[in-house]
C-alpha cells in the first residue's frame, strides 16, 4: 500500500470514529438515518451537480445497478449500526463492525476479484482481528455469568456488530468493484446513493410525522455532524482503493479502532481501559504491517 493511500486510511478512520460516537450518543433510530441522509443531500448538492453534471448522462446500467445496490447496503448498514448503539456499548457494537466487515470483504476480493495477500499483510490482518477482540472485551465476553443484564448486554452487542461487519463487507465490495473497475468518481458514487438512501428511509419518516418532528428538533444536530463527517470519511476511503488493492484497504480501515478506543472509551465512560489500549496498539501494529505489505 502507498503512503499517500495509508494517509487517505488513517484520515479516513479518525473521522469515522468522530461521526461514530455523535451517533451513539444521539440514540437515534432509522429516521435519525433518514435526517442524515436529507441533511447529507443538502450540504453536498453543489459539489454533486457539479461533478455530475457531465458524468452521469454517460453512466450505464451497470453504474447505475451500483448506486442502487450500494444506496441499499448503506441503509442496512446504518439502520442496523444505529440499533446496536441503542441496545449495547459502542466499544462492543463499533470494533465488531468493524473487524468482521474488512474480513469479509477481504476473503471476497481475495476469492473472488483475484486480489493476493503478502504474508506480512496477512500478518497484519491477523493482528487487526486480535485487536478488535481485545477491544471488545476479551476473554470479558466469554464470561459474565453472574451479571444477566451485562451478559444480555454483550450478547446483543456481538449479534448486531457482526450483522453490521456483513452490510459493510457487502458494500465495501460493490463500491470498491465500482470506483475500480467501472471507474466512477467515488465523491459521486456516494452523493447518488445517498438519494437512494432518502428514498428507502422516507416512508419510515412520514410513518409517524409528530413523532419524526420531535426527533429531528432533538436530534438534528447529531445529524448535521453525520451528514457533514460521514462522506469524507468514506470518500478518503474509496480513494484509496483506487490506488491500493481492496484486500489491503478494508482491513487498514480498522485504524479508527485505535481513535474510537482512546477518544470514545473516555468519552462515554465504558470503562476497561487497559484492554482498549491493547487492542489499540494490536490494530496500529497489523495497520503498520498492512502498509508494508
Amino acid at each position: 500500500m502507498s503512503a499517500q493511500a495509508l494517509a487517505l486510511v488513517l484520515l479516513a478512520g479518525l473521522v469515522h470514529a468522530g461521526w461514530n460516537i455523535v451517533a451513539k450518543q444521539s440514540g437515534g433510530d432509522a429516521r435519525f438515518a433518514f435526517f442524515t441522509s436529507v441533511l447529507m443531500a443538502l450540504a453536498w448538492a453543489p459539489l454533486g451537480l457539479w461533478l455530475g453534471w457531465q458524468a452521469l448522462p454517460q453512466w450505464d446500467a451497470a453504474a447505475w445497478a451500483c448506486v442502487a445496490a450500494s444506496g441499499l447496503l448503506h441503509v442496512l448498514y446504518y439502520v442496523t449500526l444505529l440499533r446496536g448503539y441503542r441496545v449495547a456499548d459502542l466499544t462492543v457494537v463499533y470494533p465488531l463492525a468493524r473487524g468482521s466487515g474488512p474480513l469479509l470483504s477481504s476473503l471476497v476480493a481475495v476469492t473472488l476479484l483475484g486480489e493476493r495477500l503478502s504474508p506480512l499483510a496477512a500478518a497484519g490482518i491477523g493482528a487487526v482481528v486480535l485487536g478488535v477482540f481485545l477491544i471488545a472485551g476479551g476473554p470479558r465476553l466469554l464470561r459474565r455469568r453472574d451479571d444477566p443484564q451485562a451478559r444480555a448486554r454483550v450478547r446483543q452487542g456481538l449479534c448486531y456488530g457482526l450483522l453490521t461487519g456483513v452490510w459493510i463487507a457487502s458494500y465495501t465490495v460493490v463500491d470498491g468493484y465500482a470506483v475500480r473497475w467501472l471507474a466512477l468518481s467515488p465523491i459521486l458514487l456516494d452523493y447518488m446513493g445517498n438519494w437512494v438512501r432518502i428514498g428507502l428511509l422516507l416512508p419510515v419518516a412520514l410513518r409517524d410525522r409528530a413523532a419524526t418532528a420531535q426527533l429531528w428538533r432533538r436530534q438534528w444536530r447529531g445529524a448535521l455532524v453525520v451528514a457533514l463527517c460521514s462522506p469524507v470519511a468514506y470518500v478518503l476511503v474509496l480513494f484509496a482503493m483506487q490506488q491500493a488493492p481492496l484486500s489491503l484497504v478494508a482491513p487498514a480501515r480498522e485504524v479508527s479502532m485505535l481513535f474510537a478506543a482512546l477518544i470514545g472509551g473516555q468519552l462515554l465512560g465504558e470503562g476497561d481501559r487497559g484492554v482498549r489500549v491493547a487492542g489499540a496498539l494490536c490494530i496500529a501494529a497489523g495497520v503498520a504491517a498492512l502498509g508494508l505489505g
